[in-house]
């Protein structure tokens, strides 16, 4: 399912408009961004947890090359499916 899928599934579902749809979509997908961005996480309990996790420096090797390189340190989003998801899908 690709964004324009979802938009028109919310729309059926909840009785928007595709337009409002598409702005509850966005304004969702911006307030789970702007929590990352603070390094704070988004519970929604029953799906799952939206978390930031920092990755340390390291050194890596170039496959083509074998040099070494260094692998800077970096935040990374991080998603954990809730049971309620969990369980739907099996």
């Amino acid at each position: 399912m690709n964004k324009n899928e979802l938009v028109a599934a919310v729309a059926e579902k909840s009785g928007l408009s595709k337009s409002d749809a598409a702005k509850s979509v966005d304004a969702i997908i911006d307030s789970i961004t702007d929590s990352l961005k603070n390094k704070s996480e988004v519970r929604l309990i029953g799906f799952g947890t939206f978390s930031v996790a920092h990755r340390k420096a390291t050194t890596g090797r170039n496959p083509r090359t074998g040099e070494a390189i260094q692998i800077k340190a970096s935040n990374q989003p991080k998603f954990k499916a809730g049971k309620a998801l969990k369980d739907a899908v099996n």
